[in-house]
């Protein structure tokens, strides 16, 4: 990577999984990815059948700094194979948020799907965030910039 590494203090929660292959902690599987994987902190196996949702606890408290957000995503092998994904597609996790994360699940395939204790379930990725100063403006034409609104581009 040619960015500086900005620090990501996480608490582990009793029950968290142990992540015994990656030091201890979530950790970045090589120098070129993204994302680390996030665990599910089950004492059990947890069934989901076709489209039930539910919330996975991983053990996990982030001490995201100021000025960033964690982006918790599906991970692709789950998603193609099992049609394990994300509620909501992509989750935010805001810097002032200090409860456990949870990563929202859904099985969107034809079967049921176990998650088994200490299973990679989502990955996290950190990202600056820009915050909006919001103004108000007396006209839409400020703001209009082509004619034809959505899809007018004419792209597939």
């Amino acid at each position: 990577m040619t960015s500086t590494p900005v620090e990501l203090a996480i608490y582990k929660l009793p029950h968290a999984p142990s992540y015994e292959a990656e030091g201890g902690l979530p950790a970045y599987a090589t120098a070129g990815s993204a994302g680390m994987d996030v665990r599910a902190a089950l004492a059990e196996p947890l069934t989901l059948q076709p489209m039930e949702r539910q919330l996975v606890p991983t053990g996990l408290v982030l001490h995201i700094p100021l000025g960033f957000e964690v982006q918790v995503r599906a991970r692709s092998g789950l998603s193609i194979k099992h049609g394990m994904t994300l509620i909501n597609a992509v989750g935010t996790i805001d810097s002032d948020y200090r409860h456990e994360l949870m990563v929202a699940m859904v099985n969107l395939s034809a079967e049921a799907y176990t998650i088994e204790p200490n299973e990679r379930v989502a990955q996290l990725v950190l990202a600056p965030v820009t915050q909006a100063h919001v103004v108000p403006v007396a006209s839409t034409e400020v703001l209009a910039s082509r004619s034809g609104g959505f899809g007018s581009t004419g792209k597939a």
